[in-house]
Order: structure tokens, then C-alpha cells, then sequence
């Protein structure tokens, strides 16, 4: 199946293949103070294959914080946080925000994490094994 999704203006979206059917997604609502503040809820399948799409370059924000080991793609426009990437020698890794899924699924509860303990290095190597590889954009 193939999910699409983006941001409230449509300057930036996404098409997330995965086989998995969205009740066995994972679902992750990170505790982190950007996450909490937009209410992320996030989902990845390392099986599937996730694109980008940018409308308009100039309203794409790619903000780092903390570690700055991936990219967390922000509307400038509507505000809205899409989801993440990472670009690693391994290749190019990322994740969805579900809450925007251009369609609304029933999915599981989303469990909290904290990633608070983990090093650079560390934090790389879990999104590399979770994240879903990027094939197209960003």
C-alpha cells in the first residue's frame, strides 16, 4: 500500500509504501520538547520506501536540533512538521508524522519513547535499522 500525506498548504508531502497493514504499524510519540510541541506521532517500516515531494523549495525548513544528526522537515508556511530525514554512508533513512496522513487510519496507540540515553553514534544506528529508506527527495 502507499500512504500519502504532507503538510496543510501542500507545499510539502509524501508517498510511504509499506506492506504492513496500519494496524500493525508502530507507532511512537517521542518525548522530546519539539514532538511534544507539535504533537507528533511518528511511524517508519525498514521494509518499505518512503518519498518526498517539495512544491515549493522555499517553503521547506529543514530544522536540526539537539544531536543534529537528521533533518526534521517543517512547513514554512502552514507550520506543519511532516517528518524526518537522515543522510548517513548507509544511505537515506526517514519517518512519517502520521497525524499527516492525507486519510485518516486506524492504527495502534502510540508508545512513548525517550531517546535521551542514546549517543550519536548510537541514535545514527537505531534510525539506519527503523527508519524507512528514502528513494525520492529531500
Amino acid at each position: 500500500m502507499i500512504y500519502g500525506g504532507g503538510c496543510h498548504c501542500g507545499a510539502i508531502g509524501f508517498a510511504y509504501r509499506t506492506e504492513l497493514a496500519a494496524e500493525d504499524w508502530s507507532i511512537r510519540a517521542c518525548q522530546c520538547g519539539f514532538c511534544r510541541a507539535h504533537g507528533a506521532l511518528s511511524t517508519s517500516d525498514p521494509a518499505g520506501a518512503l518519498s518526498f515531494r517539495v512544491a515549493d523549495a522555499r517553503q521547506l525548513e529543514r530544522y536540526r536540533f539537539g544531536m543534529r544528526t537528521a533533518d526534521f522537515l517543517v512547513c514554512r508556511h502552514c507550520g506543519v512538521y511532516v517528518g524526518a530525514a537522515l543522510e548517513s554512508a548507509e544511505g537515506r533513512f526517514g519517518i512519517i508524522n502520521v497525524n499527516t496522513l492525507g486519510e485518516r487510519l486506524t492504527v495502534p496507540q502510540a508508545q512513548p519513547v525517550r531517546y535521551d540515553a542514546e549517543d550519536e553514534s548510537g541514535r545514527i544506528l537505531r534510525r539506519i535499522s527503523r527508519w524507512t529508506p528514502i528513494v525520492a527527495g529531500v
